[in-house]
């Protein structure tokens, strides 16, 4: 992993407990497996600690460690270094995805909060003007607040499921797309599964949860976000691509709905792209996910899993093979 993001997601607690349930072969983390102390390490290592960037794993690397048994990630996808040989040769793999839906569904609660409030436009109107809304410029948004709310969540994903959980603290109706969940599933949720069209066009909110794959890219296209209601918000804190970035602009630039994109496509957004300037666009770095302090939790997660490991327990977060081609 990336040495400069060890003490973040390993702070000394956590770290401490790391030491106690391993021995370290190296004493820092390395970003490259062909030294010769990354060498040696990999010769007889039984687990892989992986992180934020890790050198892709492929067969080459695997070759060199004949005692690996599991490769435990701490931090979201594994797909971007994993190759599917650790899964021929029997190896266990274990991702902290679990530790980072939790910044990032609380992100999206925060975003629906504030973007049914309408608070980014009205800020911006009060930076501009320095006084108070008035009568006239809340006549102009089509509603505003969460009471009696539909909010649609598309993705029953970690990120989806704990979204669906914390929306249960508000007066608010919510509907479920996902192709893999039954509508006896969405209930025990805490949804009412539906399909994706009428999701988008009857919900208040979209909020999306979805892994970036050939099959949802451009999930919300022209024809799809045509449907979405005057008013609607869209928030994206999962990945741009899901989104039609240029059938996008065109309903964000008239005002018939407001966004909060931590994602966009491109990632950034060319330098002049008018969603910019926009004062119902709410546009973040793709800072959802787990940063500064929250990052321990995956560190803390990963420490689980190599303590389960380590006493033989199977694996609570499990990455398994036949899930790669619908996941994050």
């Amino acid at each position: 992993m990336d040495p400069a993001l060890l003490d973040d997601v390993f702070p000394p607690a956590v770290r401490a407990r790391l030491e106690e349930a391993a021995d370290l072969r190296l004493p820092v983390p390395v970003q490259e497996f062909d030294s010769p102390g990354a060498a040696t390490a990999l010769a007889d290592c039984e687990v892989l600690l992986t992180g934020w960037g890790c050198p892709p794993v492929d067969a080459g690397v695997l070759d060199r460690a004949p005692r690996l048994g599991a490769v435990i990630h701490s931090a979201g996808t594994v797909k971007t270094f994993l190759s599917s040989t650790a899964y021929a040769r029997g190896i266990a793999v274990s991702s902290a995805a679990a530790a980072n839906a939790v910044p990032v569904a609380e992100f999206t609660l925060a975003a629906i909060i504030l973007g049914t409030k309408r608070a980014f436009p009205l800020a911006e109107l009060f930076r501009t003007r320095r006084s108070h809304r008035t009568t006239a410029d809340l006549e102009r948004l089509h509603w505003l607040g969460t009471h009696g709310i539909t909010v649609g969540v598309v993705g029953a994903s970690r990120i989806g499921r704990r979204v669906v959980q914390l929306l249960s603290t508000l007066d608010a109706e919510v509907l479920l797309y996902d192709p893999y969940v039954s509508a006896a599933e969405a209930r025990e949720l805490g949804a009412t599964g539906t399909d994706l069209d009428t999701l988008v066009a009857t919900s208040d909110v979209v909020t999306l949860h979805a892994p970036a794959t050939p099959a949802t890219h451009h999930l919300l296209d022209a024809r799809r976000l045509a449907l979405l209601r005057p008013g609607a918000l869209l928030v994206n804190t999962a990945r741009g691509p899901l989104v039609d970035t240029e059938a996008l602009v065109p309903h964000l630039v008239s005002g018939r709905i407001d966004a909060v994109l931590d994602v966009t496509d491109p990632e950034p957004l060319p330098h002049h792209h008018p969603l910019w300037e926009l004062p119902n666009v709410f546009i973040t770095p793709h800072l959802a996910g787990a940063q500064g302090n929250e990052a321990g939790r995956l560190g803390a997660l990963a420490v689980d899993e190599l303590d389960r490991y380590a006493r033989g327990v199977p694996l609570q977060h499990a990455v398994l093979l036949s899930d790669l081609e619908r996941i994050a």
